[in-house]
């Protein structure tokens, strides 16, 4: 099993360097062919919508559908798939940061309703209750 950095993903769904990106698809034909497993982190997927977001700007239902596509490959090990999938769709529908949604997800995974912040994106996630440090 290999693991798969951000700068690979970027690459490839970006192929804003052609032969880079070309490279990245031969990779992950392999893993198609279950040939090679590969693996990355929530970090990685973090990391790959902050880059997406703010250095090419790209529309949140493009993000999450490009996002999909890698969480849905198969012989790609993610080490939460399901929460990260669950979290894609808290943050198109609620429309806050990403980092946001996986928090909320996370929370509700762990049975966490009561959430310490200044943040107001959390106020439209119905299983939260936040509130200020007093």
């Amino acid at each position: 099993m290999r693991f798969v950095d951000t700068n690979v993903f970027l690459r490839l769904l970006t192929r804003d360097h052609p032969q880079k990106a070309e490279g990245c698809l031969k990779m992950f034909r392999k893993a198609l062919e279950k040939q090679e497993p590969l693996f990355t982190s929530d970090i990685v997927m973090a990391e790959i919508i902050w880059v997406l977001e703010g250095f090419y700007r790209l529309k949140k239902e493009e993000i999450v559908n490009r996002m999909e596509k890698i969480l849905n490959t198969p012989n790609l090990h993610c080490q939460n798939k399901k929460l990260l999938q669950e979290c894609l769709i808290l943050y198109l529908e609620k429309d806050i940061d990403f980092i946001d949604a996986y928090n909320a997800v996370l929370m509700k995974k762990e049975k966490i309703d009561v959430l310490y912040t200044y943040d107001e994106d959390f106020k439209s996630i119905p299983w939260i209750s936040s509130q200020e440090p007093t």
